[in-house]
């Protein structure tokens, strides 16, 4: 049975081979004809997977591009070597950098002037006196006299109280009065004759002191039975009526004052050193009135709250024709300085952001100067700090630096400084 399956085996093998023969053979026609000495097909499976050895063989081609390769490196490397051994006589000049020229400017020639200085603050215009008037004694209005808004004079009467009782209280301490008088002189006459004691003549005299005591107390209720104005000024409010009770302290009106005024500022702790009593002061009211002034008062002491000092200018108002408690302006003159006057546009800020003016010295080098404004109107400042004749740059100072040197021109070419600045923040 095994060799019959052994027969089996190699007819299929043979029969596999034969196949694969007749495959090759129909599918290359031309490849068995140009090749007729090749060698038969291996009938056998052990043929096919025999390893082959690789044969390489030199292409004398290569090696004579790579000897090119390298004379062609070294002739490079020589080429650009050369220049340092054997360096060109003819060498081109090297282009030197031309010096920026100086920035134009424009610059003024300012002179300094004696100009006045002002403390200038605003404030509120005050009665000289203002008041509320009281009751002293307790009663019934009998009358009144006066009216809100009635201008009055010092001891005009104002309201009166009934006076009933205390007429009733003043006949009784004057009959008490007389009786204490006799018994006086009665214990006196006693007396030089030896018929009293001075015990009983010195107790007349206590009677009598206290009976005296008791009419001034009556006769100063009389007084407080009429309201009278304590100065002359303005009712401003009269709470009463005729026949209303009224208690002691009670207040009934308030009396105001406006001739003359006071008005108060506050000064800030750096300017109490410029103001003092007797300097002259402009004070200009929201009203449109302008009136002349003195500074009357100066404080000595800071509010805690602020850390101002109270001033009080007064003025003259005796027409009463500006009203208390209104706004105002109060310009004082604090003294004279040497200033210049210049345009706020040629102020700027250095590098440490101090305030100052460019300026051009003799040898046409950039100076900044710190100024101080002392006077500020509409059409320019008043500023300290400069020479007393100083050229000042008026346009191109924001273009230029302290210590640079420039080329000023006069003023009247403003227009050409700009024009020739323009030129230059274009390139």
């Amino acid at each position: 049975m095994k060799n019959e399956a052994t027969q089996n085996d190699a007819t299929q093998n043979d029969a596999t081979t034969g196949a694969r023969t007749d495959a090759a053979k129909t599918s290359t026609p031309d490849l068995a004809k140009t090749v007729p000495d090749a060698a038969p097909p291996t009938t056998s499976a052990t043929a096919d997977t025999e390893p082959r050895q690789l044969t390489f063989t030199s292409d004398k081609g290569a090696s004579r591009s790579t000897w090119f390769a390298a004379l062609l490196v070294l002739v490079i490397v020589g080429w650009m070597g050369s220049g340092f051994v054997f360096p060109s006589e003819d060498t081109d000049p090297v282009a030197a950098r031309e010096e920026p020229k100086p920035v134009a400017v424009a610059v003024t020639r300012s002179t300094a002037e004696t100009v006045t200085q002002f403390y200038q603050a605003e404030g509120q215009a005050l009665p000289d006196r203002d008041t509320m008037m009281r009751a002293e004694t307790s009663g019934d209005i009998a009358e009144v006299l006066a009216s809100k808004g009635q201008d009055v004079s010092a001891g005009d009467i104002i309201a009166r109280f009934d006076a009933t009782a205390n007429q009733a209280e003043a006949n009784r301490v004057s009959e008490d009065l007389a009786l204490a008088r006799r018994e006086l002189e009665n214990a006196e006459k006693l007396l030089e004759r030896g018929v009293a004691t001075a015990d009983r003549a010195a107790d007349a005299r206590a009677a009598l002191a206290a009976v005296q005591a008791q009419v001034t107390a009556v006769e100063q209720a009389a007084k407080a039975l009429t309201i009278r104005a304590p100065f002359a000024g303005r009712i401003e409010t009269l709470d009463l009526d005729e026949g209303e009770f009224v208690s002691a302290g009670t207040e009934v009106g308030r009396l105001v004052d406006i001739t003359p005024l006071t008005v108060a500022i506050q000064v800030p702790q750096q300017s109490l050193t410029r103001l003092s009593v007797g300097q002259p002061a402009t004070v200009r009211f929201i009203t449109g009135e302008e009136r002349e002034g003195t500074v009357k008062f100066v404080g000595t002491s800071a509010a805690s709250e602020t850390r101002t000092f109270l001033a009080e200018v007064e003025v003259e108002n005796a027409d009463g024709a500006i009203p208390a408690g209104i706004s105002a302006e109060v310009i004082i003159p604090t003294g004279q300085t040497s200033a210049h006057f210049l345009s706020p546009s040629i102020v700027s800020l250095n590098t440490e952001g101090a305030l100052g003016v460019k300026t051009v010295n003799s040898d046409n080098v950039v100076a900044f100067y710190q100024i101080r404004v002392v006077k500020a109107q509409i059409d320019g400042i008043w500023v300290t700090g400069l020479p007393d004749s100083v050229d000042v740059i008026t346009v191109g100072q924001g273009f230029v630096n302290e210590a640079e040197t420039v080329s000023p021109r006069a003023g009247e070419n403003v227009d050409a400084v700009a024009h020739d600045l323009a030129g230059e923040a274009s390139k």
